[in-house]
C-alpha cells in the first residue's frame, strides 16, 4: 500500500499553476492509493453515525423516557462535540504517529457508542456520543492529512473528494439501514454494529497503513503558526456560510415535501434518498473539476445553490419541480465540500492537522447555524419558505468570502508571473 512518504508527489508538485490558483492536470492522471479509498470506506462509518440517531428518535425517546425534543440532543452532543473535539483532540494528539492517532481515535469511537448502547438513560447517552463524536473529530483531523499527503498536491482535492463522498454514501445506504436495523431489532442494534465497524477498521488500518506516517513537524508552534493567514479563515467562513446555506432548508425538507409541495409522507425517504444521490455526484465532479481551478469551480456551484434555494422559496409548491429542486440542491451544494477542505490543505500546508480540525468545526458550525436559525424562520411568519430563504441568505453571504479569496489567487499568481 502507498504511504505518504511512498507516494510520487515530483510530478504533480512541478505541475504549472492555473490562473484560478490550481494546478494543471498532469498527463495521465494517477490513481488514487490504496489508503484514501481505505479512509473513505471508514468516513462512511462515521456519516453513519452522525445522522442515523435522527431516523430513531421516536423509539429512543420511548426507551429512555423523555420527549422527542430532549432525545434530539444527541444529535446536538455530537456537533458539539466534533465542533469543539475535533481540534482540542489534533492538538492533543500531535506528537503521535498518524497510524497510531487514527487507530486511538477508531477505538474512542467504538467506545462512545458502547457506552450509548448500554445506556438507560439520556445522561449516559449523551456522554457515549460526544465520546463518539471525539473519535470522529480526530480521526477527520488526521485522516484528512493522510489521504491529501498521500495522494499528493495536484490530487488533494479528489482524495478529499473521496473521504466526504464516503459521508454522502451513508447518507444513502448506511443511515437507512441503521435506520431499519434499530426499529428492528431496538435502537441500540446500529449502535452495536457501528462499534464493531470501529474496531474492525481500527484492525485494518494498523496493519495496513505504514508505520512511518509521522508528522513531518509536531511543535504546536507550527500547528499554531499556519492559522496566521487570513486566507484560511475566509475559507473557514465560507465553510460554514456555505453548510448553514444547504442544511438551514435540508433540515425542514419533510414539511417543505408534505406541507408546501403536497407529496405524501411516503414519498419523502425517497426524495431524500434522490438527494443523497445528487449529493454523491456533486462531491465526485466538485473533486475532480477542484483540483485544477477551485474558485472556478467553487463560485458558480455556490451561486447556482443559491438560486436552488430561491427557486425552492418561490416555486416548491409542485410536488414535481420541489422533488427536482431538492436533488439539484444536493448535487450543486456538496459539489463545494471537497474543494473548500482541500484549499485548506493548499493554504496551511500538507501534514497540517490543526487547520483541518478547525475545517471540520467550521462544518459543525455551518449546520447547527443553518438548522437553528432554519427552525426560527419555519415558525416566524415566513412559515414553509422561512427555511430556504434562511439558506438562500447563507448561500448568497458565501459568495463575498469566495470573492476575496479569488481576487487574492489571482493577485498571487500576477505577483508570481
Amino acid at each position: 500500500m502507498s504511504s505518504p512518504s511512498s507516494t510520487k508527489p515530483d510530478a504533480s508538485a512541478a505541475a504549472p499553476l492555473t490562473g484560478d490558483g490550481g494546478t494543471a492536470a498532469p498527463a495521465g492522471k494517477a490513481k488514487l492509493p490504496p489508503v484514501v479509498w481505505l479512509l473513505g470506506a471508514i468516513t462512511f462509518i462515521m456519516g453513519t453515525s452522525e445522522f442515523v440517531v435522527s431516523g430513531l428518535l421516536p423509539e429512543i425517546s420511548g426507551a429512555l423516557g423523555v420527549s422527542v425534543s430532549s432525545a434530539g440532543t444527541l444529535i446536538t452532543a455530537f456537533a458539539v462535540g466534533m465542533m469543539i473535539g475535533a481540534p482540542v483532540m489534533s492538538t492533543a494528539t500531535r506528537r503521535l504517529p498518524r497510524r497510531s492517532a487514527l487507530v486511538a481515535a477508531l477505538l474512542v469511537f467504538a467506545a462512545g457508542h458502547v457506552v450509548s448502547a448500554l445506556s438507560s438513560s439520556l445522561g449516559l447517552a449523551l456522554v457515549g456520543r460526544v465520546a463518539a463524536a471525539l473519535g470522529n473529530g480526530t480521526f477527520w483531523a488526521v485522516g484528512a492529512v493522510v489521504a491529501t499527503a498521500a495522494a499528493g498536491p495536484a490530487a488533494s482535492t479528489r482524495a478529499t473528494g473521496v473521504m466526504v463522498g464516503g459521508i454522502t454514501l451513508a447518507n444513502i445506504v448506511g443511515v437507512p439501514l441503521g435506520t431499519a436495523a434499530g426499529q428492528l431489532g431496538g435502537w441500540q442494534a446500529p449502535f452495536w454494529m457501528l462499534a464493531a465497524l470501529a474496531v474492525a477498521a481500527a484492525v485494518v488500518v494498523a496493519r495496513q497503513l505504514p508505520a512511518d506516517t509521522t508528522r513531518t513537524d509536531t511543535s504546536l508552534r507550527a500547528e499554531t503558526a499556519a492559522l496566521k493567514h487570513p486566507r484560511l479563515w475566509l475559507v473557514y467562513l465560507a465553510i460554514a456560510l456555505i453548510q448553514a446555506g444547504i442544511m438551514g432548508a435540508y433540515s425542514y425538507v419533510a414539511p417543505l415535501l408534505t406541507e408546501r409541495a403536497h407529496l405524501a409522507s411516503a414519498v419523502v425517504p425517497l426524495a431524500m434518498l434522490g438527494f443523497g444521490i445528487g449529493a454523491l455526484a456533486g462531491t465526485t465532479v466538485g473533486g475532480r473539476l477542484g483540483d485544477r481551478r477551485p474558485y472556478t469551480t467553487l463560485i458558480p456551484a455556490t451561486a447556482v445553490t443559491a438560486a436552488i434555494l430561491g427557486a425552492i422559496t418561490l416555486w416548491a409548491t409542485n410536488s414535481v419541480v420541489a422533488v427536482v429542486l431538492v436533488v439539484l440542491l444536493g448535487a450543486a451544494g456538496f459539489a463545494n465540500n471537497p474543494i473548500v477542505v482541500g484549499e485548506v490543505v493548499r493554504i496551511a500546508g500538507a501534514g497540517r492537522s490543526l487547520p483541518m480540525a478547525l475545517a471540520t468545526s467550521a462544518f459543525q458550525v455551518g449546520i447547527a447555524a443553518g438548522s437553528w436559525l432554519g427552525g426560527i424562520a419555519l415558525t416566524s411568519s415566513l412559515g414553509l419558505k422561512g427555511p430556504s430563504l434562511t439558506g438562500f441568505a447563507f448561500a448568497l453571504a458565501a459568495l463575498l468570502p469566495l470573492g476575496l479569496l479569488a481576487a487574492s489567487h489571482r493577485k498571487t499568481e500576477s505577483a508570481r508571473s
